[in-house]
């Protein structure tokens, strides 16, 4: 299903290892639009920092913020953005850069999200010793407009199909 190219601007989110970046390289290619990877965006302090195991602050993630809300305006006709996104201040950034923005937010449990860190822990800069803090700091976006919540262990044909069926119905909503 393709969709008119400035329709799409989304933010695929959630803690670590729930499948941000499978999910959001196949939603880009499903609408058509550019994939922005979010972890591509971090400083180098913040990639040291979590690979030593050390959770990131507001403040260290207040400039990585700034960038990807202006990549998402760099790319006026649309855009898949994969973003833990796991504050509520920190989506309403992104969605102050980006007005009309929606969120898919893969929903996993702690335990699966670890293993699935574990697993990638030799190609992944992401420590398994920060799982834990994703979840203390995971504001649940479930509630806020603009937002679907997915069930992050379905196969990602299965979320992408999910996914792609929701943003059209949303693009016939008055």
């Amino acid at each position: 299903m393709k969709f008119p190219p400035s329709s799409v601007f989304l933010v695929v989110m959630g803690v670590a290892g729930c499948g941000k970046s499978s999910l959001g390289a196949a939603l880009a290619a499903a609408v058509g639009v550019p994939l922005i990877e979010g972890d591509d965006h971090h400083s180098a302090a913040s990639r040291d920092k979590m690979s030593r195991g050390i959770a990131l602050t507001d403040a260290d993630r207040a400039g990585w913020l700034q960038t990807l809300g202006r990549l998402l305006q760099a790319h006026p006709n649309g855009a898949v953005l994969t973003c833990s996104a796991l504050k509520r201040a920190y989506r309403d950034h992104l969605r102050a850069a980006c007005p009309g923005l929606r969120f898919a937010f893969l929903d996993i449990a702690r335990a699966d999200a670890g293993q699935r860190v574990a697993a990638r822990a030799d190609t992944h800069f992401f420590s398994t010793a920060l799982v834990d803090s994703q979840f203390a700091t995971l504001e649940s976006p479930v509630g806020e407009a603009g937002v679907l919540r997915l069930d992050a262990l379905l196969p990602i044909d299965q979320l992408q199909a999910q996914a792609t069926a929701w943003l059209a119905q949303a693009e016939l909503a008055p």
